[in-house]
């Protein structure tokens, strides 16, 4: 009997032997073809279907490659007596009590083993948890880098090229500190853009900023240890602490950063510092000349450790930035978190931390037990982008870009909602701060806006303690200066239902 098979023909059609080879094997998976069941010769099936003998070798021969069909002396072609779904399925388990995939979850009963104390005390804070990564990204949302047609070809060219021409090293496991040429650039950039003094043998390549963060407070901390931490502050570094089991002390920033003596006073014995003097998160202030030096020397003076994160450093739109901590730092105390997922896109999840020498072996060990090593093509991938210059280029497109956007978002925001909001310019980032009347909860304001579908942060979920003042957290790097006015119309609406003007 004639197998019922038809293959389309035309220049749109799949190959053949491709065509062939995908009805055969539904017809097995079907049951039309039992297990043991002959299949005609190549030659009968060829003239069959009116194709060369060649199309049904090819059809024949990837089918049993992928175990549908075997060969048996004097039978010929066969279906194979075992199918690949029986090795890629797990058998129904019958033993009472059990349950099967299909059923429900097991019940929760007196002989559950008990969770360790640490899971219900070192990750109190989840930081990703106040946005639905599945949404779309919408205005205002913070942190959210504009991924355009040019970066995307980019990034897929240097992809392609590196998938079809890796050698072998390239694709097996990688160094746990990170692909070498990496880690080289990464020196060769942070000391030109940042004045950061170190060797390839002091970079840790992270997947992202995040586990540098984790990274940094594992090898930096105690159970039980103080760790000052500006207050309000970036939720990802209080997550990574309260991990590692440190006792933090918040510490309020103002116009020149990080208040220093009053951390001192409150904690002098601490163990660590946590700040982002470049760009201070979320407030936007640059830490002056005057702390970062009476930090230093703090830290000298308690033999403690300062955790730098130089977060936004590459957005500076009206003054030149500082050097970093790290290049004042001439005792081996600071820990510098860089990252790209700020610069390039937030998915790649490539980030670094740059340690102190004392610290380079014990850091390379520990990022050996915590992931093995970060994806190697992408290592390589931002590598070249940073030895040609191509990544370069691509920050100073988008900061004069975002400079544009910056402006536009005042522009629009002065437009619709003064009456509400004080807003004034960042001299860096990719976010403003718009400060609400006083006794307004941003929190409130916060989930109104997102009703009305605008992503607008509250700036008090940052603070461990209560701020006297309200404000939202206003991204403009990944929208246009039309999405942004459109978005700050909407904004005035909800401000007009649940605020006061201020006065």
């Amino acid at each position: 009997m004639p197998l019922p098979i038809v293959l389309r023909r035309g220049a749109q059609a799949p190959p053949r032997h491709r065509q062939l080879a995908d009805q055969l094997r539904a017809l097995v998976q079907r049951g039309t073809l039992a297990s043991g069941a002959p299949l005609p010769s190549a030659r009968h099936l060829a003239a069959q279907l009116d194709v060369s003998r060649t199309t049904v070798d090819t059809a024949f021969a990837q089918l049993r490659a992928e175990g549908y069909l075997e060969g048996r002396p004097r039978v010929g072609i066969v279906v194979a007596a075992a199918l690949p779904e029986q090795f890629l399925r797990v058998a129904p388990i019958a033993a009472r009590g059990a349950y099967t995939a299909s059923s429900h979850a097991p019940r929760a009963t007196s002989h559950a083993p008990r969770a360790s104390r640490r899971s219900a005390t070192a990750w109190p804070d989840d930081p990703t948890s106040a946005r639905d990564v599945s949404s779309p990204v919408r205005a205002f949302m913070t942190g959210t880098p504009l991924v355009d047609g040019r970066l995307r070809d980019e990034l897929a060219r240097r992809s392609a090229a590196l998938w079809r021409r890796a050698p072998r090293a390239l694709l097996h496991y990688g160094d746990p500190a990170g692909y070498l040429p990496l880690r080289e650039a990464i020196v060769q950039h942070a000391t030109a853009a940042r004045g950061v003094r170190a060797t390839a043998a002091q970079v840790v390549v992270t997947s992202g900023a995040q586990q540098a963060l984790g990274l940094a407070a594992q090898l930096a901390l105690d159970p039980g240890d103080q760790a000052w931490i500006e207050d309000p502050g970036y939720l990802g570094a209080r997550a990574a602490l309260r991990a590692a089991g440190a006792r933090l002390v918040p510490v309020r920033t103002d116009a020149q950063g990080l208040d220093v003596e009053r951390a001192v006073k409150r904690a002098p014995d601490a163990r660590l510092a946590y700040v982002t003097p470049s760009h201070q998160y979320p407030l936007g202030a640059t830490m002056s000349a005057a702390r970062r030096f009476a930090l230093l020397a703090w830290a000298r003076e308690a033999r403690a450790w300062v955790l730098e994160d130089d977060y936004d450093s590459e957005y500076r739109y009206a003054t030149a930035p500082l050097p970093a901590l790290q290049a004042l730092d001439s005792d081996g105390r600071v820990l510098y978190v860089g990252t790209f997922s700020k610069t390039l896109v937030p998915s790649l999840r490539l980030g670094y931390l740059i340690v102190p020498p004392a610290l380079a072996d014990s850091a390379r060990r520990a990022r050996a037990v915590s992931d093995r090593n970060a994806p190697t093509l992408e290592q390589a991938l931002v590598a070249g982008m940073l030895d040609d210059g191509s990544y370069a280029r691509h920050v100073r497109r988008m900061r004069l870009l975002y400079a544009e956007r910056q402006a536009a978002l005042l522009a629009a925001l002065s437009a619709h909602c003064a009456r509400w909001l004080e807003v004034t310019p960042s001299d860096a980032g990719m976010h403003l701060v718009a400060w609400l009347p006083r006794g307004v909860d941003d929190q409130r304001v916060s989930r109104a806006a997102h009703e009305a579908g605008i992503d607008a942060a509250p700036i008090s979920r940052l603070a461990l303690v209560p701020l006297e003042r309200g404000a939202l957290m206003l991204g403009y790097a990944a929208f246009t200066p039309a999405a942004l006015d459109r978005a700050a119309e909407r904004l005035a609406v909800v401000l007009s239902r649940v605020v006061s003007p201020r006065r």
